[in-house]
Parts: structure tokens; C-alpha cells; sequence
């Protein structure tokens, strides 16, 4: 695996553990706003966790997977594949998000990886590799999470 490649973002979200990861999987298309289009280039969809894997839902009715759940310990870990829209049937890669227990809440650690997988020349990286591929979707990612922890505030204010 080509480790120079691997996608690492953290935050802090004012959780415990078990309510962090609920949030994350069970609110997933209250505070995921896609920005870009990754997956149907055509319409807009909303992403949920269901039967075992992660898809962008439509109103018609259809559904792009994203991909499979490869495991699911709530309160602790969470791992499932990864695929684009551009991603030639075969081409996956992984996110492994881990809850552990900080001061404050919740530190929340999402991995990226198996990029080596995806050839250098593939549209989904737009021209990029290595540190500079790294820095652009760790940076997709960053805002992904910023919107989970705001997302998380607002639940724990409201319930407190």
C-alpha cells in the first residue's frame, strides 16, 4: 500500500462515544452536504447508512453504493468501502472512522486510504498525487467533519 497516500483527518465533537457514532451513521443526510458531484453527476441525492452499506439515496427511488460496511462497533469504529462515481467497476477504496473518548467529548479520527489502488492518471484525482492529492481530499474530508461536529453541538445542546 502506498502509505505517502493515506487521507487522515481529526476533530473533537462535544459526544460521548456511542452518541458521536450515532450521529455520524444514523444523521449521516442531515449534516453531509455534498459539495461536488461524486457520485451521480445528474442529480443530487442524500446519503444514508442502510442494509449493510452506505449509498446516495434519490427521490426516484434509486440509489449509487458507495460501498459495503465492513464493520460497524458502535461508540468505537467504523469502516466501510469507498467508491466515486468515475470509479471503474473494482476500484474502491476504504475509510476506517474511529470514536475514542477525549477531554470534551469525542475525538472522531477518519482514514482515507487504498488510493494506491487508483491509478495515477484517474479523473478522481484531479492531476494530483502524493502530497498534493493528499492535502485536497484531506481537505474534503475536514469539511465533511466540520459539519458532523456542528452537527453534534446542535444535537447535544438541544438535548441538554
Amino acid at each position: 500500500m502506498n502509505t505517502t497516500e493515506i487521507v487522515k483527518v481529526t476533530t473533537i465533537v462535544a459526544a460521548d462515544p456511542a452518541t458521536a457514532f450515532a450521529i455520524f451513521t444514523n444523521e449521516i443526510g442531515l449534516w453531509w452536504k455534498p459539495k461536488v458531484d461524486l457520485f451521480r453527476k445528474d442529480r443530487k441525492g442524500v446519503m444514508r447508512f442502510q442494509a449493510g452499506r452506505l449509498i446516495e439515496a434519490y427521490e426516484s427511488g434509486e440509489a449509487f453504493e458507495v460501498g459495503r460496511v465492513l464493520e460497524w462497533t458502535p461508540g468505537n469504529r467504523l469502516k466501510f468501502e469507498w467508491r466515486q462515481g468515475d470509479f471503474a467497476p473494482g476500484d474502491v477504496t476504504e475509510v476506517e472512522v474511529r470514536f475514542e473518548a477525549a477531554n470534551g467529548g469525542t475525538r472522531v479520527t477518519l482514514e482515507h486510504r487504498g488510493w494506491d489502488r487508483i491509478a495515477a492518471a484517474h479523473p478522481a484525482r484531479h492531476g494530483y498525487t502524493g502530497e498534493a492529492f493528499v492535502s485536497m481530499v484531506g481537505l474534503r474530508w475536514a469539511d465533511v467533519l466540520t459539519a458532523f461536529r456542528a452537527r453534534a453541538a446542535r444535537m447535544v445542546r438541544a438535548a441538554g
